[in-house]
């Protein structure tokens, strides 16, 4: 685990809650590292264009667990889309959250 993994992402057990809730794995990075590196079942929605998706996201009516490369995209993601009343927590760093699945 990275330091900004320790600073901006969430607990082991937080996320591991989120999952058995069915949470939905976000993935905020660019499309082109999205496609380099990505997580089996996550959805890919940069954070720039995340604004554009908000309905969307809500009509899935399940919580997210955000991540991205180090853990400061998802960061502001999860705060974003939690002013959105949306259910979301920042994962951090992508291999941190591939090796909670993992576990």
């Amino acid at each position: 685990m990275g330091l900004l993994d320790f600073l901006f992402g969430g607990n082991d057990k937080k996320i591991k809650g989120y999952l058995n809730k069915g949470a939905i794995l976000l993935d905020v990075r660019t499309v082109r590292e999205f496609n380099a590196n990505s997580l089996p079942k996550s959805q890919n929605i940069p954070l720039q264009e995340l604004h554009h998706n908000v309905e969307e996201l809500k009509q899935m009516n399940k919580p997210f667990i955000v991540y991205c490369e180090s853990g400061v995209r998802s960061a502001k993601a999860a705060k974003f889309l939690n002013l959105n009343n949306i259910d979301a927590i920042n994962g951090g760093g992508w291999r941190r959250v591939q090796s909670i699945l993992a576990k």
